[in-house]
């Protein structure tokens, strides 16, 4: 997508298309993309697995900056659980990342990550991305909702 297409996006666009915005950027590498979905408040909040809390866009962006600097990554979402009302919304997914080791090989690790977005004047944002790594175990969520069956 392009840069200014982007940036339309995410000025205008649903939670789920700044999402879809949100991860093609990182997918690409491009650290301008990834920062055109973040809202502007001083108190947005970003942590990535294993790291510690990046506070206001500066920090959040030397923190895409540095794990982008290698490269962009080749990361994918999967069972996305949404809540959202008229002026927020947080989604909760699974990230599978592949990442290559020192031998050429593939390595597939999973992040349980939340965002959440907060609908701004300019639109939709994202105000806060929450990750921690998941286990196997994790990767089939526990649900106390009873399967509906018509």
């Amino acid at each position: 997508m392009p840069k200014t297409r982007m940036r339309a996006a995410a000025l205008s666009g649903s939670p789920d298309e700044i999402e879809l915005a949100f991860y093609e950027a990182l997918r690409d590498g491009d650290v301008d993309r990834v920062m055109a979905c973040w809202g502007d408040e001083d108190e947005i909040v970003c942590v990535h697995p294993g790291a510690p809390r990046l506070v206001g866009a500066g920090a959040i962006r030397r923190g895409y900056e540095q794990l982008l600097a290698r490269g962009a990554l080749r990361i994918q979402t999967e069972q996305v659980r949404r809540i959202e009302s008229l002026a927020c919304a947080v989604h909760s997914l699974i990230e599978r990342v592949e990442v290559v080791d020192e031998e050429g090989g593939v390595d597939e690790l999973y992040v349980v990550a939340t965002n959440v977005y907060q609908r701004q004047s300019q639109g939709w944002r994202l105000v806060a991305h929450h990750a921690g790594p998941a286990s196997g175990a994790e990767l089939h969520e526990v649900n106390d909702n009873p399967s509906v069956l018509h």
